[in-house]
């Protein structure tokens, strides 16, 4: 058991009192148990990578990276690629970054800015975390019945219109990447929100303060001061949304149309490697499982890096901020 450092001082003429030994203890043990807890979660990431890994080799060793370059999924030759499915993986959930990040950011602004009263501002607070709650498979069917029909005319217009530009090459004749990202913006916005609210309520209000002292507008100190100043908060948001968006199954498997092919079209159903897993999985056999695991160990080295350099990005604007 660790000594009290404070045993040996003398206290009798001391107005401030140092931790009690009940306090100390309470303070060391909680610090072992989030130690602890540091190290089971690093030892379940290791379990699960040794897990799929086992299970992925032998297709690692027989496909090896002209898996990540092919696009032929046959089960009845033997060929497995998965090229297709990590452009739409990257696609479906940049596109859901841009729209999702947008609107996340500009809700979070929105509700920590007095724009509205603080219990109207409670409740739309609110109606915005519930969306959490939903179920995936909720999603999927609201996008079926509801998105699609929604946008259809509208997609086909463009189409027709615009058809020359790449984005609008194919018409939207049912599930697409344009709903299924639509979709997944809606799902990753609550999380955007939620934390980049946090990280604008972090901002000292002596901030503000000072901005309309300088003789800043309301806008020029939200986009000029508070905005920069909760930067590190909000792209620690984009990043976990970014993060969820990569590993959606459910919602994507129903809307993103389960096509091998790749096309910067957003009206062309596409695939993703998420997608690919929850679909093929239940009824594959024992060559393909291997290669389904093969890409989940691949949909995990993408989110690993995806979260890696988002932290190191962080990092390195938090250094310059602090040099400047």
């Amino acid at each position: 058991m660790p000594q009290n450092p404070f045993a040996h001082v003398d206290l009798s003429r001391s107005i401030s009192r140092p931790p009690t030994k009940d306090v100390y203890l309470a303070d060391r043990s909680y610090r072992a148990f989030a130690v602890a807890g540091i190290y089971v979660l690093l030892a379940l990431v290791v379990y699960i990578l040794w897990q799929i890994g086992g299970a992925a080799m032998p297709a690692v060793h027989d496909y090896h990276l002209g898996f990540l370059t092919s696009s032929a999924w046959n089960v009845q030759t033997g060929q497995f690629g998965i090229l297709p499915q990590i452009w739409g993986t990257l696609y479906s959930s940049l596109f859901a970054l841009m729209i999702g990040g947008f609107f996340g950011v500009t809700v979070a602004i929105f509700l920590t800015q007095n724009f509205l009263p603080p219990r109207l501002a409670v409740v739309f607070r609110t109606i915005i975390e519930m969306l959490a709650a939903i179920p995936s498979v909720v999603f999927g069917l609201w996008g079926i019945f509801v998105v699609i029909p929604a946008i259809r005319p509208v997609a086909n217009w463009l189409h027709d219109v615009l058809g020359w530009i790449p984005f609008f090459s194919t018409s939207l004749s049912g599930p697409g990447m344009l709903p299924a990202a639509l979709v997944l913006a809606i799902m990753i916005l609550p999380t955007i929100a939620a934390i980049s609210q946090d990280a604008l309520h972090l901002v000292p209000y002596r901030t503000k303060e000072a901005a309309y002292g300088m003789g800043a507008t309301r806008w020029e100190a939200i986009l000029k001061v508070l905005v920069p100043a909760a930067s590190g908060g909000i792209f620690s948001a984009l990043v976990l949304g970014f993060g969820r968006a990569l590993g959606e199954t459910m919602a994507l498997a129903m809307l993103i149309g389960n096509s091998n092919q790749i096309t910067l079209s957003l009206f062309s159903p596409a695939n993703t490697l998420a997608s690919l897993l929850a679909s093929n999985f239940p009824e594959a056999g024992a060559i393909e499982v291997q290669a389904l695991m093969y890409a989940a160990l691949v949909l995990l080295a993408i989110t690993l890096i995806v979260n890696v350099l988002g932290i190191g990005i962080l990092t390195m604007t938090t250094k310059r901020s602090a040099v400047k």
